[in-house]
């Protein structure tokens, strides 16, 4: 499938097969090759809580609106966006600086100024701060879809939630702003697939 085809198929679909599982590998191999999506200064701000149980996914569909895919897909994906990524002792900052000390990029006495850098990313202030996660976070979330897609899985992003409710029920630390929920799985057989509504042209997108 070329990436046109990707572009066409994908759709958030609202129709789960409960039955049929998504293997384990399969779902490491979708994240993993997600995580190749852009991001800034190559922070990857982004988490991901992987909710399989149902007992979980029951809880979660009540914070969700009571939507059906939240139960029906076999694994639905708690996205979180990290606003404290440009903290010196967060995870990715440490590994984003020492590759780029071993890849030769930076010297190892440029940490200090390599963690101003990456706090001017931020921002300086709470707004831009989430700003700044909420952008990376929807480049991965974007290419997880794309990649569920071209792995013949189904997927359906969700802002319709309760934030501060799914944050205290899946124990989600403060740190982490929570921009969706993505449902991933395989279509209900028998479902129909309405053809892709309006899209705007070339024309209509640009602006002079």
């Amino acid at each position: 499938m070329d990436f046109s085809e990707i572009l066409k198929k994908r759709r958030a679909v609202n129709f789960f097969d409960p039955a049929r599982d998504v293997d384990q590998n399969l779902l490491k191999k979708i994240i993993e090759e997600a995580g190749n999506a852009p991001s800034s200064y190559n922070l990857q701000p982004w988490k991901i809580k992987i909710v399989r149980d149902m007992d979980r996914k029951e809880a979660l569909r009540k914070l969700a609106f009571n939507q059906p895919k939240v139960t029906e897909a076999p694994v639905v994906l708690i996205m979180l966006a990290d606003r404290e990524g440009w903290k010196i002792d967060a995870p990715t900052v440490e590994s984003t600086f020492n590759d780029f000390v071993k890849s030769g990029k930076m010297q190892a006495d440029q940490k200090e100024w390599f963690s101003g850098v990456t706090q001017g990313l931020y921002g300086s202030d709470e707004m831009s701060s989430q700003a700044f996660a909420n952008k990376n976070t929807g480049l991965f979330a974007m290419s997880l879809m794309y990649a569920a897609t071209a792995n013949g899985l189904e997927s359906h992003p969700m802002d319709g939630f309760d934030h501060e409710g799914v944050r205290k029920e899946f124990n989600i630390p403060d740190r982490y702003w929570i921009p969706m929920l993505i449902a991933i799985g395989h279509l209900n057989p028998g479902t129909e697939i309405q053809p892709k509504g309006w899209r705007q042209s070339f024309e209509e997108m640009i602006i002079e």
